[in-house]
């Protein structure tokens, strides 16, 4: 098959965000089909745009990537936008992409996958271009997962996003969702059942291991032979961080010298989360910069435990990739998220819930978990295991080869 992948935020292990793509494009090739990836190419520090060009062309691993003018690359980058500005911005790189899309070979399916939605617009537009069929990929459901999270407000804009959603799903041949939840949204929306396909994020076996050596990392941080308990990812608005603060602070006042919180990371929250933590003296919390990703396997196998937090009211059907990279990782997991993912943490008893609401959970849980080491590499095996039995990155890319390659043979066939 020749795929055409649209993604707005593509990034390789070299880049500073989510691979899922770039795993995916990375195992579509080795398996003998062609992946063309359209990407933006503004404030992407790995395939940008020169100024003045409209589209820049580069080979990454067999993957061709179609850099464009249009949007922006970075999603920490969007954190520090106003709604606005980033849904113009969305809008922008969906023209651009469907631009260039069809002055390009005609592929025999198109993959677009959200975030944003507007990237449905591009795979749309190219689908109906080249006459093959499109197959949207959901990582969040949105309005839903703006208006929980407190980012979306405006009555006519909800409104827009929902009619924006229900056009998509239903142009699609088929879409791929990250999570139970998500299916279900996308089942409420009118979509048939046996038209959606749960395909979860995925494990990096490879990256994320628990034999890597993280000494050098860990005094890098100056963390000393503190407990580290360790956040890695985007620091925005939904990623509700001062919970971690607030956390950091129950600590110190109980004189828990011995726990230390890592924030790794960047975006639109950064910078606030810094000063408060001055404000309140804590000795306890620790700001790592923005690395690209195949820098942060180390990091992680420096500290003890992995968090995996949300502002409250973080639409349950989330699903993170930091979560199944600390699997990957045999970590422990800290997770203030409840629904599919909470089940599952405390199910296979690889880590622990703690109440959204209540910042003094994680407090507690780090004090349990920095007092019972035995108790905490139980948790590390336990996580491990979950991520090679249903995590494998290769079993669920084999996942989406198939679905792509059913929707070309029903489209083939008269």
């Amino acid at each position: 098959m020749y795929i055409l992948y649209i993604h707005q935020y593509f990034a390789s292990r070299k880049g500073r965000t989510g691979t899922r793509s770039y795993e995916f494009g990375r195992f579509l090739v080795e398996k003998g089909h062609r992946v063309t990836m359209i990407t933006s190419g503004l404030a992407n520090p790995e395939f940008p745009v020169p100024e003045g060009r409209r589209c820049v062309e580069r080979d990454v691993d067999g993957i061709r990537v179609v850099s464009v003018a249009g949007g922006y690359n970075d999603p920490h980058l969007g954190t520090a936008l106003t709604g606005w500005r980033r849904m113009l911005r969305f809008y922008e790189f969906a023209r651009a992409a469907s631009k260039v899309a069809r002055e390009l070979d005609r592929p025999d399916v198109v993959f677009a996958t959200h975030t944003p939605l507007t990237v449905g617009l591009a795979g749309i537009s190219a689908s109906r271009h080249f006459g093959v069929p499109f197959v949207f990929e959901v990582r969040d459901l949105w309005p839903e997962a703006l208006v929980n999270v407190g980012a979306l407000g405006n009555p006519m804009a909800i409104w827009w996003l929902r009619r924006m959603a229900r056009k998509i799903y239903r142009r699609a041949d088929h879409i791929v969702a990250l999570s139970p939840g998500m299916k279900e949204g996308v089942v409420r929306a009118g979509v048939a059942p046996s038209r959606v396909t749960l395909i979860p994020n995925a494990s990096d076996l490879d990256l994320f291991r628990p034999d890597l050596d993280g000494r050098a990392a860990r005094e890098r941080l100056g963390l000393g032979k503190r407990f580290a308990a360790v956040y890695f990812g985007a620091m925005g608005l939904a990623n509700g961080l001062e919970y971690v603060i607030e956390a950091a602070r129950i600590l110190a006042e109980r004189k828990q010298d011995h726990i230390v919180l890592v924030l790794q990371g960047g975006g639109g929250k950064r910078d606030e989360l810094v000063t408060m933590a001055k404000r309140r003296g804590l000795q306890n919390v620790v700001f790592g910069e923005l690395v690209p990703k195949e820098e942060v396997p180390a990091i992680v196998a420096g500290c003890d435990v992995c968090l995996t937090i949300a502002r409250p009211g973080k639409d349950p059907t989330w699903s993170p990739n930091k979560l199944f990279d600390s699997l990957a990782a045999g970590k422990p997991v800290l997770i203030n998220i409840g629904g599919w993912l909470g089940e599952m943490i405390a199910r296979n008893a690889c880590g622990r819930f703690v109440a959204p609401d209540r910042p003094v959970a994680l407090a507690d849980a780090l004090v349990e978990l920095s007092q019972n080491p035995v108790l905490c590499e139980q948790m590390g095996r336990n996580a491990r295991t979950l991520a090679e039995r249903d995590f494998d990155r290769n079993l669920l890319a084999a996942r989406l080869e198939h679905v792509l390659a059913q929707v070309v043979t029903e489209k083939n066939t008269p």
